[in-house]
């Protein structure tokens, strides 16, 4: 039974597992490079780019945005209203939230120390984020997916 569960669960979850376990190498090998380097500095901007897919998978997974093409439609059941807008927007908000979380750690970091960069790297991807998850809520590109 406990062998069905793990296969389940893998199976049910192996997007997030895998992407997850690619952050966790890109983390461990820039731990020992030198970002002055081009696979160190390579190190560092892939795991900014790989929590970025990370963030995608998973928060799109339980979170919501209203009108956006990438999210999905929330459940239909009555809420107070304050509580409807933040299911509604959950998403946004959880990104701004986060933003704003590691747009504090960048500002307490050297910008040109091996993590500051790295940093860096994740509040330009965070908004890259927010804005996509933004700008289809009113915008649409023929021939795409939407």
């Amino acid at each position: 039974m406990a062998t069905g569960r793990r296969k389940g669960m893998f199976r049910h979850h192996s997007l997030s597992i895998v992407a997850g376990g690619i952050l966790s190498l890109w983390i461990v090998l820039y731990c020992f490079s030198d970002p002055a380097t081009h696979i160190g500095s390579f190190f560092g901007n892939a795991i900014a780019d790989w929590t970025g897919v990370v963030l995608t998978v998973i928060a799109t997974k339980y979170f919501f945005e209203i009108g956006s093409k990438e999210s999905r439609r929330p459940p239909r059941e009555e809420l107070p209203p304050l509580h409807k807008f933040v299911r509604q927007h959950s998403l946004s908000i959880f990104l701004m939230i986060t933003g704003v979380g590691w747009v504090l750690l960048f500002k307490s970091m050297d910008s040109q120390g091996k993590w500051g960069q790295v940093v860096g790297n994740i509040v330009s991807e965070w908004t890259q984020l927010l804005g996509m998850v933004l700008l289809t809520k009113r915008l649409v590109e023929e021939h795409s997916k939407e």
